[in-house]
């Protein structure tokens, strides 16, 4: 399990998500959380999540757990949500957001 990080990138070798620096936003893009935009600390701690998700049979009572939790926690999200998000491709993130952007609000339809 090792993250690779540079002034640009950081990479995975045990996921497909990334997280880009974006200068015009003085943040980086983690590809697991679309939309967002988070500190160069934070970025690492969703990169080190999203490398841990690949760990087999991760749930509470893992030995993980506790940071699971931890990292989640940073990000704003449980630790179930997290790993939700943090398992899937990220094409599979972008088309999901993009559906949801696409429905109706039925509130506003009212």
């Amino acid at each position: 399990m090792t993250v690779t990080i540079t002034d640009t990138t950081m990479t995975s070798d045990q996921t497909a998500h990334t997280a880009r620096h974006a200068p015009d936003r003085n943040g980086w893009d983690v590809s697991w959380l679309p939309g967002q935009t988070l500190d160069r600390n934070t970025a690492i701690t969703a990169m080190t999540l999203a490398d841990t998700t690949t760990e087999p049979d991760l749930r509470e009572g893992h030995r993980l757990w506790p940071h699971i939790q931890s990292w989640a926690e940073e990000l704003g999200l449980t630790a179930p949500d997290a790993i939700a998000r943090a398992s899937q491709r990220p094409g599979d993130l972008t088309r999901q957001q993009e559906q949801a952007s696409r429905q109706p609000d039925r509130e506003a339809a009212d």
